[in-house]
């Protein structure tokens, strides 16, 4: 009640001056950013930069504002053409988390040191906590600007805007077409190169913002997708669903692969992933396929098959009838040990506290989140005060679950049959909008990084989807793979950083060139 009233007042002064004659006339609402000058090495080379730490305000059809939207760009000094110089639009998702993690996580110019997965972790998981210049940041090939999503860091609700204006694919995407819009016109960087980035839903939010932007003639070179979530079925476990189970199924082999948990241990992970993919695709897809029909001695054989790739026993195999969903597979590929595995990064392992309960918890972080949260939300608060300059009362809100609650998962794909949206989560596939975008631009070209110890967002998924998607064949060479020894925040492990900066710039390049 008190929130309404607060939005009426500040509603009502708004319209004060045609209301009250005699009231002063209420300022408008502005946007404000700080601009500070640093440096960073990288390759030997150093690279002079600009933080520009600032707010874009958003305005409804009748000029009213509706949101602020936090932003931190990062521009390099000395750039004499500017309309040369990519730029690279990034986010995170959720829907409901800041941008701060694919910022202050690798790829800005400053990094967090983070805590290590496996024994020794917990001392580096304490503050005070390291933060050190980024030599792996891709700031070299690209101009590059974090935005919040409406709800999340520093970016909020104001003036008449309401929640069902931001929170949801749909309205989501058209808040972020508006912010690059405007953010292009203040900056007059129309005719540069331009990027998006988006990590886990950001890649969800990309496939519909790529298409929204193309329609109103703001043409990309390339979208960079990290941990690709589009269509959401090759990811929800529901009954008679057994898509994820073979989408799954080459993470899991990675996973243990990892673990030590497959005896004799291949030496190449990678050859070791493709081995699990055709076993994926080709024996157990068609056994899953036979459902109740598999004879008995083919179920044997499978389960022994699928013990084979993830150490798994054939008896919890065959107990779950051939099919361990993602939360069995977490608390169980540990073996004895009474660990579970992270989602987010299966690298890292926490104990389980109710090892005979079907689930972990209330107030279970999981193992990922545990290792990194403390570190994320005490140097990124840190460094935009500090380092970057921009003081303000609130607190930076790294996730949101408000933002997640009410999200309208609704979307109405260009390619669908009928005329009608599509439901909820389960059945949201975005894919066809990252279709359109790439047939009505042309030269557009995608890049799909994943980790194969990512257990939210699977690899296999990503290919399966990107290859079925309704890509006309001319088009399937703008698509580009790439894995990565990480999970699904790639920069959480610093010995692939290197490569995955040389690639993404690598990608930048080229798309840059076509």
């Amino acid at each position: 009640m008190m929130k309404r009233l607060v939005i009426l007042l500040v509603s009502c002064a708004g319209f004060a001056p045609f209301a009250l004659a005699h009231t002063a006339a209420v300022p408008p609402v502005h946007g404000r950013a700080v601009s500070t000058h640093h440096s960073v090495v990288v390759a030997g080379h150093r690279y002079r930069y600009k933080a520009t730490a600032g707010t874009l305000i958003l305005h409804n059809a009748k000029g009213q504002p509706t949101a602020r939207m936090f932003y931190i760009a990062y521009t390099l000094d000395g750039v004499h053409d500017e309309s040369r110089r990519p730029i690279t639009f990034a986010y995170n998702g959720g829907p409901g988390f800041a941008s701060a993690l694919v910022d202050f996580g690798g790829f800005g110019p400053r990094r967090i040191i983070w805590p290590k997965p496996g024994p020794g972790s917990a001392r580096s998981m304490a503050p005070p906590y390291r933060i050190v210049p980024n030599a792996d940041t891709i700031l070299p090939a690209t101009d590059l600007v974090f935005i919040d999503a409406v709800g999340t860091g520093y970016s909020r609700i104001i003036g008449v805007g309401k929640p069902q204006d931001f929170y949801g694919v749909n309205a989501d995407a058209r808040t972020f077409t508006r912010f690059i819009q405007q953010y292009l016109n203040q900056t007059g960087r129309w005719n540069s190169p331009k990027f998006l980035l988006g990590e886990s839903y950001g890649t969800t939010r990309s496939a519909v913002l790529g298409q929204s932007l193309v329609s109103d003639g703001i043409y990309l070179n390339g979208i960079i997708l990290c941990s690709t979530v589009l269509d959401f079925p090759t990811i929800n476990f529901a009954p008679g669903n057994d898509l994820p189970y073979v989408l799954y199924f080459p993470s899991y082999a990675a996973v243990a692969w990892y673990h030590h948990r497959i005896h004799p241990r291949p030496a190449d992970l990678a050859t070791w992933v493709r081995q699990a993919e055709h076993f994926a695709a080709g024996p157990y897809s068609r056994a899953l396929f036979a459902g109740a029909r598999l004879p008995a001695a083919a179920r044997q054989r499978m389960a022994a098959e699928l013990s084979h790739f993830t150490g798994i026993p054939a008896s919890y195999w065959l107990k779950a009838n051939l099919r361990i969903p993602l939360p069995v597979f977490m608390r169980h590929v540990m073996g004895l040990r009474e660990a579970m595995t992270g989602r987010y990064d299966a690298r890292f392992t926490i104990p389980e506290l109710q090892p005979l309960l079907p689930v972990g918890g209330n107030s279970d972080l999981g193992a990922t989140t545990a290792n990194i949260w403390g570190a994320l939300s005490a140097t990124f608060e840190n460094y935009v005060t500090r380092h970057l300059g921009f003081h303000t009362h609130e607190i930076y809100k790294q996730d949101s679950g408000r933002v997640f609650r009410d999200w309208n998962w609704k979307y109405f794909p260009p390619l669908h049959e009928m005329d009608e949206d599509v439901g909820t989560m389960g059945y949201l596939n975005v894919a066809p909008a990252l279709t359109r975008a790439m047939v009505n631009d042309p030269s557009l070209q995608v890049m799909a990084n994943n980790g194969y110890f990512d257990l939210a967002t699977p690899f296999f998924a990503t290919h399966y989807t990107l290859m079925h998607m309704g890509l006309p064949r001319e088009f399937l060479s703008h698509l580009h793979f790439e894995y990565y020894p990480t999970g699904h925040m790639l920069y959480l492990n610093p010995q692939a950083l290197p490569e995955i900066a040389a690639r993404m710039e690598h990608f930048i390049t080229q798309a840059d060139a076509h």
